[in-house]
């Protein structure tokens, strides 16, 4: 473990004396889990699963040494998945409707699998991709995680040294992100076995997720590399050899994470699971499977689920009653021996006898992904598409086959499970999302409110068609705005914040911020007009994420704020340049 994975975070003496001077901590009764989550990786991009074009020896270990569940799904985008495993519920259950905007957020009634292994006295811990919410209490603090590390939106435009999020205040990471989690994540274990604690260690690596960014040594692997390709026009070369040079540095990391537990005595009082939150985002090597990422069909929400624990589930297990993400939270909390958190029933069941080798017949259910108004059901052996067609998955796994007509009893039978889950889970969902963003908790006063949760009015754009990580440009009219529909919890005084770049030449607008009777003034007059940066990291074009820049704070003074739902607006009374300026972020700040 390197130490620049300890600074900014507690001193490094005091670091070096827990991991290096004191001899292991003797292992909790109970055991520490892991749970590694990837992001955009296929079932397909895995040397176990027969892709022949990369090396996965780390997580393939995980299989080899523990259990493989064969036919396990998750949803085809990744914020409905994340918030699968979070609750142990079928994500519309949770409000979770979209990636971006606010419809990822996670209602705040779920209780998730960290807040019942925080109140078990586990140490929890995120490292990552969040995607469920950024506000607290949306946030990781407010949702059982008591240390947080890492991005809260659905993608982020660099992934070298980028801005992140350290427990709800701005830092910046270190080196290449995924590597960077990694360090975090082995630094948390490793100092609560020395405090004697368990830990609940949420790994949630952001690759391979465009941007397509990847260090050297993995990209000069796949820069000219012979590839076995899917066979399709679509295939974009570049981009399959990045995704491949992407998933080798996962793999990497799984195992510096496995090497560590090793060195530590972690290893065989720690459950390790893995598992990815989508299909592939680009048409590569699937083991032949139909759709990928945004897609219910096979391919598309296919993955695998690896679960160790060395000397409780037996290596080499293989477990073959079909699975979902919604079945983690109720098997960790099984396995761990740990009370669930909250009374709402889960969807999922547990897979703790079949991990165990327990000869139990296979649950007759059928689990139903669904996105974008498309809506699919998988059977034991059978899968209903979006289009209502029946396939027969044991004998034509790759979806070529409709054969409806051999099995009507199986087409009524889906088609009945995936109509009754329709108005069991979708069927008392408001038309609208008109959950307002909270701010102003007294256990986080600082609320960051992002473009990506904005509503540009008027000429005002987005950096990128993708939200999650785009700034507000085109502010160039007093008629100009940006909205944000906001809830303050608690009235009282707060400073104003705006996160902005303005070239000299349009130095000095006159901006207004204001909700209900509260308004903040203040002038742009102060040029900052840094470079956009990320196309520097980039091994190919990126199709929908924004650049980047450093963005500069203007504060726009203190005022009272009473407590309510509101239209937060930014406008600009005066423009005497070209434009007002470029907006990342509007920061309110409760003061105490």
């Amino acid at each position: 473990m390197t130490r620049r994975a300890f600074h900014s975070w507690y001193s490094f003496d005091s670091w070096f004396l827990l991991l290096f001077l004191l001899p292991p901590a003797a292992a909790a009764d109970r055991p520490n889990v892991v749970v590694i989550l990837t992001d955009d990786q296929g079932w397909g991009d895995l040397s176990r699963n027969g892709n022949a074009n990369l090396r996965t020896p780390h997580t393939d270990s995980l299989a080899k040494d523990g259990a493989s569940v064969e036919r396990f799904f998750v949803q085809p985008v990744c914020s409905p998945t994340r918030a699968e495993f979070l609750t142990g519920r079928w994500h519309p259950r949770g409000g979770v409707r979209g990636v971006s905007t606010g419809a990822e957020r996670l209602n705040l009634d779920e209780k998730t699998v960290a807040d019942a292994f925080r109140a078990a006295g586990y140490a929890t811990g995120c490292f990552g991709k969040w995607h469920n919410g950024s506000q607290y209490p949306y946030h990781p603090a407010g949702r059982g995680f008591a240390e947080y590390y890492g991005f809260t939106s659905g993608h982020w435009g660099d992934y070298f040294a980028p801005p992140l999020d350290h427990n709800g205040k701005a830092t910046t990471g270190t080196g290449f992100l995924a590597d960077d989690l990694t360090d975090r994540a082995i630094a948390f274990l490793t100092a609560n076995a020395a405090a004697g604690k368990p830990s609940f260690c949420y790994l949630a690596l952001n690759t391979p997720h465009s941007p397509m960014q990847v260090p050297d040594q993995y990209w000069q692997r796949f820069e000219k590399a012979e590839l076995k390709l899917r066979g399709e026009k679509t295939e974009d070369l570049g981009h399959t050899r990045a995704a491949l040079a992407m998933c080798e540095n996962l793999d990497d990391n799984i195992g510096r994470l496995l090497a560590a537990l090793k060195e530590k005595q972690l290893d065989r009082n720690t459950v390790v699971v893995y598992f990815h939150d989508n299909g592939p985002n680009g048409p590569r090597w699937n083991g032949g499977m139909k759709g990928r990422k945004g897609s219910t069909d096979e391919g598309g929400v296919r993955s695998p689920l690896f679960v160790r624990w060395p000397g409780q589930i037996k290596p080499g297990t293989v477990v073959t009653p079909v699975a979902a993400a919604v079945d983690l939270y109720p098997t960790l909390v099984e396995l761990a021996g740990v009370k669930r958190a909250g009374d709402k029933p889960f969807d999922g069941v547990s897979l703790v006898p079949w991990l165990r080798g327990e000869d139990k017949p296979a649950p007759d259910r059928v689990l139903v992904q669904h996105w974008n108004g498309k809506t699919s059901g998988r059977s034991q052996g059978f899968r209903l598409d979006a289009a209502g067609q029946l396939f027969d998955m044991t004998a034509d796994p790759n979806q070529t086959k409709n054969v409806s007509a051999d099995h009507p009893a199986e087409v009524k039978r889906l088609t009945e499970a995936v109509a009754a889950w329709k108005t069991d889970v979708l069927g008392g969902l408001p038309k609208a999302d008109d959950r307002p963003f909270p701010v102003g908790y007294a256990e986080f006063a600082r609320t960051v409110l992002p473009a990506r949760d904005g509503v540009p009015h008027g000429g005002v754009k987005r950096s990128a068609n993708a939200p999650n990580c785009s700034f507000f440009t085109h502010w160039t009219k007093p008629d100009d705005s940006m909205t944000w529909g906001i809830e303050v919890a608690t009235a009282g005084k707060y400073e104003a914040i705006i996160h902005y770049t303005c070239p000299k030449a349009d130095v000095g607008a006159a901006v207004e911020l204001a909700v209900g009777g509260a308004k903040w003034a203040g002038t742009v007059s102060e040029a900052h007009d840094p470079p956009l940066r990320g196309q520097e990291h980039d091994r190919v074009p990126r199709q929908g994420e924004s650049y980047v820049k450093e963005f500069r704070p203007l504060s726009l003074g203190v005022v009272e704020v009473p407590a309510g739902k509101g239209t937060l607006t930014l406008k600009a009374g005066k423009i005497p340049g070209g434009q007002a300026a470029d907006v990342r972020a509007v920061e309110l700040v409760l003061k105490r």
